[in-house]
């Protein structure tokens, strides 16, 4: 089909689709273009709470860390210990207690740095520490699901610019997580096979969403994504979460991971703002899930480093939808290696 042409996507992983318009904005770079300020950060700030030897919001000293540092989140989200409880009235008001563990992960103690800053080496030492959590996290016998993330950029949400990301482990398995479950489960049930092993196998054949690929590890941008820089982390191997990750795995990681966020700051010469996260398997649970590790990256920047993209109108009560292309996405990502 004649992809120029307004058409739908199916989102296999989510089973949802959105709306491809790409007839509305033929020429989508030829407009001016703003630019900001750039990020011109100390390595120390002494008025960031997540700096070596300051003091954070919730009154604790960090260490003088010289590595990644971890620590329980000051105003945690979720709480470990919590009476079980529920409510239902009318199978319409119907909620439950939920029991969890919030950390957050420094990743340098360089306040001037971001992952497209740091070196592959340094960023290895993040992707060992993210492994070393979902370790120590899943053997907690009530977490179903560890959720690693990160939101870079004020326009994220971001409140401290310093180099970090955040760990939601949770005693229910988030939607979006449930979504996938499934879906990798109907897919094995009719192909005998794995969603994301086939659709990477499709995307490496035909090149032309793919990013940049190592030996363990391709980013694309998927055929179905909603935000105009989207992106996908896929493992080459088929495991399914943090914990059985290998080593040269673990470098090819940070190197993938470097690649993509470097290649996100040239596309309007800005610190580009996102929210990433990994997803890896259920833990704890009786039914057998056979998952695929995977990361996505949503950067809501749509034409310059202040116009973004909102989810509106439509998108809110129809169908996501987009204007450029996935593949003129990538290609504009594959020139900036």
């Amino acid at each position: 089909m004649n992809f120029e042409h307004p058409h739908r996507r199916f989102n296999p992983l989510t089973g949802e689709w959105l709306v491809v318009s790409p007839h509305r904005t033929q020429r989508p770079w030829q407009g001016q273009v703003e630019k900001v300020a750039g990020d011109f950060l100390n390595q120390y700030d002494p008025n960031c709470y997540l700096c070596p030897g300051n003091t954070r919001s919730g009154g604790v000293i960090n260490p003088n860390y010289s590595d990644v540092f971890v620590f329980d989140n000051d105003f945690a989200a979720l709480y470990p210990n919590l009476d079980k409880s529920e409510s239902n009235e009318n199978d319409l008001l119907i909620s439950q207690s939920e029991r969890g563990i919030c950390r957050v992960i420094c990743f340098s103690p360089n306040h001037s740095l971001t992952l497209g800053k740091m070196q592959t080496v340094d960023i290895a030492k993040v992707v060992e520490t993210w492994k070393a959590q979902a370790e120590n996290l899943s053997q907690n016998d009530f977490i179903k699901s560890v959720q690693i993330f990160e939101n870079r950029g004020e326009m994220m949400g971001s409140s401290n610019p310093h180099p970090h990301g955040q760990i939601w482990a949770s005693e229910s398995v988030p939607n979006e997580l449930s979504k996938e479950l499934k879906s990798f489960a109907d897919y094995k049930q009719k192909h005998n096979s794995c969603l994301l092993c086939d659709y990477l196998k499709l995307e490496l054949s035909k090149a032309e969403r793919v990013v940049y690929e190592n030996e363990n590890f391709a980013v694309l941008v998927p055929f179905w994504a909603i935000y105009p820089f989207e992106t996908m982390i896929i493992s080459k191997r088929h495991f399914g979460d943090f914990t059985e990750i290998n080593e040269q795995e673990r470098f090819d990681l940070a190197d993938i991971l470097r690649e993509i966020t470097s290649r996100y700051d040239k596309v309007f010469d800005v610190s580009f703002p996102y929210s990433m996260g990994f997803h890896q398997n259920a833990f704890n649970t009786e039914q057998k899930h056979d998952f695929h590790f995977h990361a996505h990256f949503y950067p809501p920047l749509l034409r310059s480093a202040t116009v973004r993209k909102f989810l509106v109108g439509f998108e809110l009560l129809g169908s996501p939808q987009r204007d450029i292309t996935p593949e003129y996405a990538a290609k504009r990502l594959q020139e900036l290696g």
